[in-house]
């Protein structure tokens, strides 16, 4: 079988990396974990578990030190884990079958997300299909926040069961989770305007929306209970976040904007939110009010 490193990439992650390591200890061949200026004791941590530890700047998200954390694998073969994540046994199992097989040269692993301690089957959270496992010089990633990993070669996907799917405890609270969206959103704003965005003051209720009717209704977000519409309206609030600082960005103009033009915006809004409603709920019956 071929040699596996497995590649993880840290900040500040003392309590989540023995969970992460003790997961992927009988499929490792090496693990490799890449630092990026902590300050607690994941570094320390990483060195007793067995790892080769490298260090990387800090930056706001893992992107930019990914491919470097590649680049000290000397593995024929490169699992991708964060830190907060874990592989279940028949995962491990499924992986070194992959190995054997030689059927592809990339593969996207389900995600199993943990959410406020529940499972989030719906919501657009699953199956979560990441690129995670793959021949070492088969995928590489860019630089852009959650973007898509360049790959050349055959790809394949391991089958969306949750026995077979990378265990993600995501957010464990609200604080957790506001953390993340103040840090992510600041990054996100800036790639918007650097990509040529220019503010555009109906976004601020379009894009919200459109995020809450993509999680709650097109992914059943409802199916997850609370959680589905908790984490759907904090998804939304996320969008809305990443537009005023955009708008901030340019120096919080003032905006002439008319009755006219925002009850226009609310109305289309308002009919998407109802178009939805009765696809989904067709039980429901309500009185027209506009």
């Amino acid at each position: 079988m071929g040699k596996i490193s497995v590649v993880i990439n840290t900040l500040n992650e003392a309590k989540n990396l023995p969970q992460a390591i003790a997961s992927i200890k009988n499929l490792a061949s090496e693990i490799v974990v890449v630092d990026m200026e902590s300050d607690d004791e994941t570094v320390e941590i990483a060195k007793k578990l067995g790892a080769r530890v490298f260090g990387h700047k800090r930056v706001g998200y893992v992107e930019p030190a990914r491919n470097f954390a590649i680049s000290k694998a000397s593995g024929d073969w490169i699992l991708i884990l964060d830190a907060d994540e874990e592989i279940s046994p028949d995962l491990a199992k499924e992986i070194k079958d992959i190995v054997n097989s030689h059927q592809a040269d990339y593969y996207r692993i389900p995600r199993k997300n943990i959410i406020f301690g529940h499972f989030m089957k719906h919501s657009r959270w699953w199956p979560d299909y990441n690129i995670r496992f793959f021949k070492k010089g088969f995928v590489s990633w860019n630089e852009i926040i959650h973007g898509v990993p360049v790959t050349k070669g055959v790809g394949n996907d391991v089958k969306d069961s949750e026995d077979l799917a990378i265990i993600h405890h995501h957010h464990k609270d609200i604080d957790s989770y506001l953390e993340r969206m103040i840090r992510y959103s600041k990054i996100q704003s800036e790639e918007l305007v650097k990509n040529g965005y220019i503010f555009y003051w109906p976004d601020l209720i379009t894009k919200p929306t459109n995020e809450f009717l993509s999680r709650y209704f097109a992914g059943q977000g409802y199916k997850d209970g609370i959680h589905g519409l908790a984490i759907s309206l904090l998804q939304s609030m996320s969008e809305l976040i990443i537009y005023v600082r955009v708008w901030g960005s340019e120096g919080y103009q003032e905006k002439e904007i008319s009755k006219e033009d925002v009850n226009k915006i609310f109305n289309k809004n308002i009919h998407d939110l109802i178009w939805w409603i009765r696809k989904e709920f067709s039980w429901l019956r309500f009185r027209k009010f506009w």
